[in-house]
């Protein structure tokens, strides 16, 4: 029998109504057995999420405050849930609890993590599942990185005799035993490590949108939801601005080659988009996969004749940025050049700091700094006209009389990053988006 895991997020769980549908997408296919289950989100512009909520009564009861306004809200939220699924399911002793660690122990992440809990184990009553609470599963290190090791074999021990399961997201606990919650893409890490844990043949991660979209709606109008997509690409996007789901929520079930299906819980008929490690023959074909970009970005270039003879150059760059703490985002080389794409907030706090030492310890022949820059990252199939693409690219971008800063192309499939300037930016996605459609 096959076996799907599936991750429903804030948006898709946020009311009794939303609830519902997700049940019956798990109810329509038998392979559907693992449910992965975030806290309730917005359910209008202008609403609270539970966790924020949560995080508010961390706060004050952190600070000696009176948190119960706050605490009664998140009880309501619940309750109107379990009201309108018609359940048994007690509210109240699990909100005494709640109020009592946060009175004596207020944790962040025990404060965090309760909506998941408690969204996880009303949906586990309203489906007939058993539920599974990730604090005896989900494994960190004193240090808060993941145990991948402990996780699996846990997860495994756990999961392995159960036909079906609702496993609450976002958290795990420490070897002190105190709860740990991730940083990033909780809930999305939690449903790629089930998966992969118990072998999933698909994993489907439900959202509020049909999928991937080729580029921001805000700047493209209408543009074409993304069929297939390769890690790779998709990793590549998501460094660069596009928010859907994160690719580093996904290496569990990238390590294990298991596709992920992003799809909509309001919209169960769409396909949406599948993420894939090889992209299938029969798909429908576009030059570009998609296009993202990030803002606020500055470039330092510097410039020495012979720079490409000298050993360490580049690394003597690198050991300045390493030694002041500023990351960088890219870093490009030519026959005489070493240019360093770096996000304008780190640079801003560091720059007399890092031109001193650069003219002191390199000195170069010229160092250039350009600011107010945007990086916008183009991908597409491993057997499209890349070369073609790339010239159709470039002179879209130059026929609207937009400078390009810095441009760096990949090997291989189509993979380009170009720099333009950030007033620049939305101009350059449209001429770029609409270069090469078919």
């Amino acid at each position: 029998m096959k076996t799907t895991v599936l991750k429903f997020g804030g948006t898709s769980l946020a009311d009794s109504n939303q609830i519902k549908k997700a049940a019956d997408i798990v109810r329509s296919d038998p392979a559907r057995r693992f449910v992965v289950a975030s806290a309730p989100g917005k359910r209008f512009d202008d609403d609270i999420k539970v966790t924020d909520l949560l995080l508010d009564c961390y706060n004050k009861a952190y600070q000696g405050a009176d948190f119960e306004s706050s605490l009664m809200e998140v009880k309501t939220r619940f309750e109107e849930i379990i009201g309108d699924l018609e359940i048994l399911f007690d509210i109240d002793p699990e909100i005494d609890l709640i109020r009592r660690n946060l009175k004596n122990y207020p944790s962040r992440s025990y404060a965090a993590s309760r909506g998941e809990y408690l969204n996880s184990k009303i949906l586990a009553a309203y489906l007939g599942y058993n539920f599974v609470d990730p604090y005896y599963c989900i494994k960190f290190r004193a240090g808060g990185e993941l145990d991948s090791k402990a996780t699996y074999s846990a997860l495994i021990k756990v999961l392995s005799g159960m036909p079906n399961a609702v496993i609450a997201g976002f958290y795990g606990s420490g070897p002190d035993g105190n709860i740990i919650t991730f940083s990033r893409g909780g809930s999305d890490i939690t449903g790629s490590l089930v998966a992969k844990a118990v072998g999933a043949d698909l994993y489907e991660n439900w959202t509020d949108v049909s999928g991937l979209l080729a580029a921001d709606p805000r700047i493209i109008e209408n543009p074409r939801v993304v069929e297939y997509i390769s890690y790779r690409e998709l990793r590549t996007l998501s460094y660069m601005g596009a928010t859907v789901l994160h690719a580093d929520a996904l290496l569990p079930v990238n390590q294990a080659e298991i596709p992920v299906n992003i799809r909509n819980t309001n919209r169960p008929e769409d396909r949406g988009t599948m993420i894939v490690s090889d992209l299938p023959k029969e798909r429908e074909k576009h030059t570009i996969t998609g296009v993202a970009g990030r803002k606020g970005l500055s470039v330092i270039q510097v410039e020495k004749i012979m720079v490409s003879d000298g050993a360490g150059f580049t690394a003597i760059i690198l050991d300045i940025f390493k030694n002041l703490g500023v990351p960088f985002e890219q870093c490009l080389t030519g026959i005489d050049t070493v240019t360093l794409i770096v996000r304008s907030d780190y640079f801003s706090t560091y720059k007399d700091e890092l031109l001193k030492a650069i003219e002191e310890q390199l000195e170069p022949d010229l160092l250039v700094v350009r600011e107010n820059l945007a990086m916008i990252a183009v991908v597409g199939e491993s057997d499209a006209d890349y070369q073609g693409s790339t010239v159709a690219i470039l002179g879209a971008v130059s026929d609207k009389g937009i400078e390009l800063n810095t441009i760096n192309q990949g090997g291989g499939s189509l993979n380009l990053i170009i720099g333009v300037n950030e007033k620049d930016y939305e101009e350059a996605i449209k001429a770029i988006y609409n270069s090469i459609q078919r």
